[in-house]
């Protein structure tokens, strides 16, 4: 942004979310001088860059449940926001998927975004390495674990030395097991993990994005549009006490149990990378080997 008159010996602006001054023969000063410091001015780029850290975090949010939902999204809509910077930075690189008048995901053209036009369309990078152009009226951005050949998408990625602001490509994923008994087996994979207060895995939980209530920490996940929650038991009662992680488990958002068959790729991933998130957060014995 420009500069900004602050009295008759200064100017200020914002940089990288920092307010910087210089003066009038136009040096940058290393620090703010004191006599700037409560003036209307400083107060109201202060209170400006609060609100773009809290625009951009909002902005991440949004577009990652796009993602994690798979939730069709207008072309119209990435072009309106594409100038916003907060925006195109949660959007750039992601992996786009046209989708065709009946409704199917067109991954034949599937590309990483680029740029949005109101006009030209979405531009990307397609998987064989060329710049194109998408005109769907919608498109999806895709949870990883939907993508087909994902591994080779993530070597695509890496050699453009792609870097996602909202993960996609690279976050963790797990496989559905194909059998209801290897899915069964799975799910105290993550159990047993010791903390040695239960504040600990409550703040572990929060700080992740993850929902605390009931002695759960729980994420809600859409499959195909259907609501499911996946949950692991943390305990509940004195903060201060010791508490472990329990067996990942799935209901429906009124809280019956989900049969496993009736759980889908999405909502199975997204529930083991919570489980393995507060597992992996468990104490250290002194020997240096996790409880």
């Amino acid at each position: 942004m420009g500069w900004l008159a602050a009295g008759t010996d200064y100017e200020v602006s914002l940089e990288r979310g920092k307010v910087i001054a210089r003066n009038r023969r136009g040096k940058l000063l290393k620090s703010l001088p004191k006599a700037l410091r409560d003036t209307d001015v400083v107060v109201g780029l202060r209170q400006l860059s609060e609100w773009l850290k809290r625009h951009e975090v909002s902005c991440r949010q949004e577009v990652e449940q796009w993602m994690v939902r798979s939730l069709p999204v207008p072309t119209t809509v990435l072009c309106e926001v594409w100038a916003d910077e907060a925006w195109r930075t949660s959007l750039r690189d992601l992996v786009v998927v046209p989708i065709d008048g009946a409704g199917r995901w067109d991954t034949d053209h599937a590309g990483l975004l680029r740029d949005a036009d109101p006009e030209k369309g979405l531009g990307v990078v397609d998987l064989d390495g060329e710049s194109g152009r998408i005109t769907a009226v919608q498109v999806v951005l895709p949870h990883p674990v939907r993508l087909p050949d994902l591994a080779d998408l993530r070597e695509f990625a890496a050699d453009l030395g792609v870097r996602q602001e909202t993960l996609q490509l690279f976050r963790e994923v797990w496989a559905l097991p194909e059998s209801h008994d290897e899915r069964r087996r799975e799910l105290p994979r993550y159990a047993g993990g010791r903390y040695k207060e239960l504040r600990h895995v409550q703040a572990r939980a929060t700080s992740a994005g993850y929902r605390v209530q009931g002695g759960a920490a729980s994420v809600r996940v859409w499959e195909d549009g259907v609501p499911m929650v996946a949950s692991v038991w943390i305990g509940e009662g004195d903060p201060l006490y010791e508490t472990e992680t329990g067996p990942l488990y799935f209901t429906d958002p009124e809280g019956e149990a989900v049969a496993l068959a009736a759980v889908g790729p999405v909502a199975w991933s997204e529930g083991m990378r919570m489980a393995a998130n507060l597992y992996a957060g468990r104490v250290v014995d002194e020997d240096g080997e996790r409880a």
